[in-house]
């Protein structure tokens, strides 16, 4: 059984997005262990500069290094990465899961994360050119890892 982490940036703290999220964590129990972890969100100023925000990232970024699994595949979801409907992510899985028995995806913060996390990662996902608030690419990520799980398992829940 696959081994996910998933790394966020900020506390979860809407209770619908808690309930989502608990939705699609119980459900991917059937397919994956499932780790979620959240690293606090470094504090910003009313209006940082840009060297403050990226000092933030930084640190951030350091927190994120320090959480990822030994050997794990690191999938970045930043806005720079590649967009791949839900078939290829299933197949990106699938194929990841053939050399890795550990995968970890990362969501940055509200301010994004730092290059350096960027660079780290295998992949670098990007769920759609619109923005999203980080806390629902939390809840999309999930929905997506179990769409996949059920694509790659012929579920009926993908159609």
């Amino acid at each position: 059984m696959l081994d996910i982490t998933l790394i966020c940036v900020g506390k979860l703290k809407e209770k619908y997005y808690q309930e989502a999220c608990r939705e699609y964590i119980k459900r991917l129990g059937a397919y994956c262990r499932l780790t979620v972890l959240e690293l606090p969100e470094e504090r910003r100023g009313g209006d940082p500069s840009e060297a403050e925000t990226d000092a933030c990232l930084a640190r951030e970024a350091e927190a994120i290094k320090k959480a990822l699994p030994r050997g794990a595949a690191v999938i970045a979801l930043c806005i720079e990465g590649h967009e791949q409907s839900s078939g290829q992510f299933a197949k990106t899985l699938s194929d990841l899961s053939q050399t890795h028995s550990k995968l970890a995806l990362v969501i940055g913060g509200s301010d994004g994360m730092a290059r350096s996390v960027k660079d780290a990662a295998a992949i670098r996902l990007s769920m759609s050119p619109m923005t999203f608030p980080h806390h629902l690419a939390r809840v999309m990520v999930l929905e997506q890892l179990y769409r996949a799980f059920s694509i790659m398992n012929g579920g009926k829940y993908h159609k």
